[in-house]
């Protein structure tokens, strides 16, 4: 790695806390003028095309260090540089166009083999952890997409030796379905690198003793960080805070990976925020949201901006309504003392729902860069009305027989109060006041124990006006209406229903598919959102991650319907579990002339 001006300034700039950087910038002034610049180019993987190379800019300014206000501008102000050759350098990789000329580029005054990646799970002993991370960890190990030197650490309280750590995380990794012939060796070839370290998150000293191992293993490389905090949110400020201050990379990036829940309202979370600053450059800090690492939410963009079909059609002119449904088949299942404390609204419609529907109304952005993008992202929401009581309904499932199987109800979990209120259903309708989606109802729909486990997004289209064939299908006009429907899980696809003339000598009109259907068209598995979103840490790629300005967008729409339902204590609607949720969701529907795109046999 390549590293602009000095080594004494670059640690300054890169090292955190940020007031501790910024003292130390202050006595030297060829620090404060200018920019670092810095070239990091990952050992390339055997991906379709060259690897990513990544520029990367950023200001040694006070404000940037402690993470300038978060605005809809994403590009700040920078000086005007000088011809250096380091400029040149920069500009040419810019323009880099073949896999040749990245080989060339990369000979140039940047050694691989002076950088690594030091990976550390905090909460290694957790089911996220053992289930999501470690597993996603290895497939991009298996697939060639993490860099050459790179070491993976767990940390948590459990005492743990490395062979017990690499024992557990054995038992969770697979291998992708194309590529099983070296199963065996990869495996034992990523677990060796794999060390545990036992430890308190709210301790300095463990996180010291943490930086010790890490430094034996970075073998005086540059060294570049990555924590995934893998815990519950009440301990994130203490993890952030020590790994900060004891086991920061002193000569490379550092980052921090945050699970959600961000807070529980619009007042904690931006008391989370304003904690993980103290520490944290906005820049540093990724709150993950794993649904926007869906493969079909990823495809949203794709979809929308390089067909010319859908562009025009996309607004209130030809879109009469937008449906993002979310269901599970299953209950709390044990875990009903931490969703009690959140409910389905936080849980899924606030982060999960909200963020799709963000992606999916954004106007054109800029680029596909990532502060462009979440630019547009944060537009819709700040154009949205504040949801109201009277357009949502809360439900929570009950007791019920099926088939000779009883089902429990959702306060039959012993770790839920019996007179718990907390919704586990929730359908919702928004609204965007923008001239592209004026008048245009969005309806969320969120919950558990359903009939069956899917997510999708549903675009119902206007009535044909003056339809011709409108006397074939009789009164039910909506069984003529054109419907995009992109389903995000299971079973992955996009399909188009079209109205279409039965083969004959008749006029018998017909409701069909013209379906995308990714297990029939892709041979290839489709990879799981953690390892997407955990390649886009470690490459720096904050496209989809949440701002700072997002969450607080999106907390303004929710929490005043929250706090208006704890304190009014509304009674949700139950209904049984299994079944298609309470009736009060289709009410909702037909209050805006809507039926839910998944109910009924043509779906």
């Amino acid at each position: 790695m390549a590293t602009f001006p000095s080594t004494q300034c670059f640690r300054a700039h890169s090292s955190f806390p940020p007031s501790t950087a910024s003292s130390s910038l202050s006595s030297s002034s060829s620090c404060l003028h200018g920019q670092f610049h810095r070239i990091a180019v990952s050992s390339i993987p055997k991906r379709f095309t060259a690897a990513r190379v990544s520029l990367q800019s950023q200001s040694v300014s006070h404000d940037n260090l402690v993470g300038a206000q978060d605005g809809a501008v994403a590009t700040m102000v920078t000086p005007i540089e000088n011809e250096t050759p380091f400029k040149k350098l920069k500009d040419g990789l810019r323009s880099i166009t073949s896999s040749e000329e990245l080989k060339d580029a990369t000979e140039f005054d940047v050694n691989e083999n002076e950088s690594t990646v030091s990976i550390t799970v905090v909460g290694a002993s957790g089911d996220l952890a053992k289930k999501k991370i470690f597993p996603a960890l290895f497939a991009l190990y298996y697939e060639g997409f993490l860099p050459k030197h790179f070491t993976v650490y767990g940390y948590a309280r459990s005492k743990m030796t490395d062979a017990e750590l690499r024992n557990m995380v054995s038992k969770t990794l697979t291998c992708r379905i194309d590529k099983r012939e070296n199963c065996g060796e990869k495996m034992e070839e990523f677990l060796k690198r794999c060390f545990y370290h036992s430890g308190q998150y709210d301790t300095q000293e463990n996180f010291a003793d943490l930086d010790k191992k890490l430094k034996e293993r970075e073998a005086g490389r540059a060294s570049n960080r990555l924590f995934y905090l893998s815990i519950p949110p009440n301990i994130f400020i203490d993890a952030v805070r020590c790994a900060s201050l004891s086991a920061s990379s002193g000569n490379g990036w550092t980052r921090v990976i945050v699970e959600k829940p961000f807070g529980r309202d619009s007042e904690s979370s931006a008391a989370l925020t304003k904690a993980l600053k103290q520490y944290l450059g906005e820049h540093q800090i990724f709150r993950i949201d794993h649904y926007l690492g869906k493969e079909l939410v990823e495809n949203l963009s794709v979809l929308r901006f390089s067909n010319l079909i859908f562009e025009p059609l996309w607004s209130r002119q030809y879109i009469r309504n937008v449906q993002l449904i979310f269901s599970e088949d299953f209950g709390t299942e044990g875990r009903g003392g931490y969703f009690d404390n959140y409910g389905i609204i936080r849980d899924i419609m606030q982060n999960h729902l909200l963020q799709i529907l963000a992606l999916f109304a954004m106007e054109t952005p800029v680029s596909l860069d990532a502060e462009d993008i979440r630019n547009e992202k944060v537009k819709v929401l700040r154009s949205m009305r504040p949801l109201q009581l009277e357009d949502v309904v809360v439900g929570q499932y009950k007791s019920h027989t099926k088939g000779g199987i009883s089902y429990p109800a959702y306060t039959d979990d012993k770790t839920v109060p019996k007179d718990s209120l907390t919704p586990t259903f929730a359908a919702a309708a928004l609204f965007i006041d923008n001239a592209r989606w004026d008048g245009v109802p969005f309806l969320m729909k969120a919950g558990k124990a359903l009939h069956n486990k899917s997510a999708e997004i549903r675009v119902q289209f206007r009535h044909v006006p003056g339809n011709l064939y409108n006397r074939n299908f009789g009164t039910d006009l909506d069984r003529a209406t054109n419907e995009l429907v992109i389903r995000v899980q299971p079973d992955e696809a996009i399909y188009l229903k079209i109205n279409n003339k039965v083969p004959g000598l008749g006029m018998r009109l017909d409701r069909s598919n013209l379906n995308l259907h990714y297990a029939a068209r892709y041979s290839k598995e489709i990879p799981d959102a953690y390892e997407r979103l955990l390649l886009d840490a470690i490459e720096g790629e904050r496209r989809l991650f949440i701002r700072s300005d997002e969450l607080d967008a999106a907390w303004a729409l929710f929490t005043p319907l929250l706090k208006e339902l704890e304190e009014k204590k509304i009674i949700p609607e139950y209904y049984p579990y299994g079944s298609r949720g309470p009736v009060g969701a289709h009410y909702l529907a037909a209050r805006y002339k809507v039926r839910w795109g998944d109910v009924g046999v043509d779906q």
